[in-house]
């Protein structure tokens, strides 16, 4: 059994290399999560489960003393003595032994709950470019500090600033310290009798005053005060336009829903404040809800302009872009009629990709890809793509297999750098 202690500094420890470990240990656990996750289905993610990493990775680094020579015999020995040379028992842990010699482990395996799956799935995505344009409701950003109070919970007392506090008030009234006191008791043993009385009132009268002033006053005693500070949060909005016509086939159309699915898990575990507007189009598009995206069968031609244009009669009439951050991700074969082309290029140029912030196009494929799937450009992966050359806010994937999906949605919306954001 191995047990990890996550305290970020235990006693005995470097709190760099403790630090450094935690980090270590954390990215191969997110590893691991992502890997595991390409072998499931969509609903299977929110199961949690077991995964394991590498013991190599768990040798949490600690100081030794080195130098000198040192003979050791380790308590409950029963087999050498000192001077004996101890055998290699197979090749350390991690590794595979020798038949017959030694112990042997593969991996640290442990069971993450759902939460803690999805979580760690999750950990280092996020919406690109987020801005704060006009602020959604506050929401609670738990418990801040806010200074001092003269009431409280004992168990909020600020021992620093009681005493402080104590310490000018006696200050202040002069109240008599002990040492002063001590002084002029000690005096007392090397005087004659008249200064030896006057001593002794001197005496009586400062431990008086020290009795009537004294060390801590209730007027001193501080409480450490905590108050909720509303945290604003942006608001965003994601538009799921999906390709329904009859050029997708059923597993063309099992990897897009897969892929909304996975952006719908995303979105409403990490955000409050997202809102999502789901299209669906042939010839025609419509907003519809959930439930119809994922499930309503829908079939015809294709005319990719009509989801363009329906998303921008939707941000005209409820999502000002002055005050939503505005994404989409869209979903299709590629295929699109050749008259739509150049309406769908100029509503893109003119309409959408002026008020959003980042658009994801994914291109599906049959199982297994077909020729020329990775290397020729469908005609909107070529419009698409010429628009990204041009420095629109655009990233395009394309997907032919299941197992696809998960790498290349965690491609599409992992957390980037300033640096990477400002290429871009």
């Amino acid at each position: 059994m191995h047990i990890v202690d996550r305290r970020l500094n235990p006693s005995s420890k470097s709190l760099e290399n403790r630090q450094r470990f935690l980090r270590r240990a954390k990215a191969l656990v997110q590893g691991a999560v992502k890997k595991s996750a390409q072998d499931r289905d969509i609903k299977d993610v929110l199961e949690g489960g077991e995964v394991s990493i590498p013991l190599d990775g768990m040798n949490e680094p600690r100081f030794r003393r080195e130098g000198g020579t040192r003979d050791m015999v380790l308590p409950g020995n029963k087999k050498f003595v000192e001077g004996d040379i101890l055998p290699r028992s197979g090749e350390g842990s991690g590794k595979a032994s020798e038949p017959g010699e030694g112990d042997g482990e593969d991996a640290f395996r442990f069971v993450l709950s759902r939460n803690e799956f999805v979580d760690l799935f999750l950990d280092d995505l996020e919406l690109p470019d987020l801005a704060k344009r006009k602020l959604a409701e506050a929401e609670s950003e738990g418990l801040h500090r806010a200074g001092y109070a003269t009431s409280g919970s004992p168990a909020n007392i600020s021992v620093t600033r009681t005493v402080r506090l104590a310490l000018a008030r006696r200050v202040a009234l002069r109240r008599p310290s002990a040492d002063t006191i001590a002084q002029l008791e000690a005096e007392i043993a090397d005087c004659d009798e008249p200064r030896r009385s006057e001593l002794l009132v001197e005496i009586d009268a400062l431990k008086a005053k020290a009795r009537r002033i004294p060390f801590i006053d209730p007027i001193d005693i501080r409480y450490r005060r905590f108050e909720t500070v509303p945290k604003p949060v942006a608001q965003a909005v994601m538009f799921c336009l999906m390709d329904v016509s009859g050029s997708m086939s059923e597993h063309m159309k099992d990897l897009a829903k897969r892929f909304y699915m996975l952006l719908y898990v995303f979105l409403t575990r990490r955000y409050r404040h997202v809102e999502i507007v789901f299209i669906r189009h042939t010839d025609r598009a419509e907003e519809v809800d959930e439930d119809t995206f994922f499930h309503g069968p829908a079939s015809g031609g294709t005319l990719v302009s009509s989801a363009l244009a329906t998303m921008h009669d939707i941000v005209r009439s409820r999502f000002r872009p002055a005050d939503w951050n505005i994404y989409a991700a869209q979903a299709s074969d590629g295929d699109n009629s050749y008259a739509d082309g150049d309406v769908a290029g100029r509503l893109l140029i003119e309409k959408i990709l002026p008020v959003t912030q980042f658009f994801a196009y994914l291109e599906v494929g049959e199982a297994g890809g077909h020729p020329g799937f990775e290397l020729s450009g469908s005609s909107l992966w070529t419009l698409y793509q010429r628009l990204q050359a041009e420095g629109a806010p655009l990233s395009m994937r394309k997907v032919s297999d299941r197992s696809e999906i998960f790498p290349v949605f965690h491609d599409l919306f992992k957390r980037r750098r300033h640096q990477e954001r400002a290429a871009s």
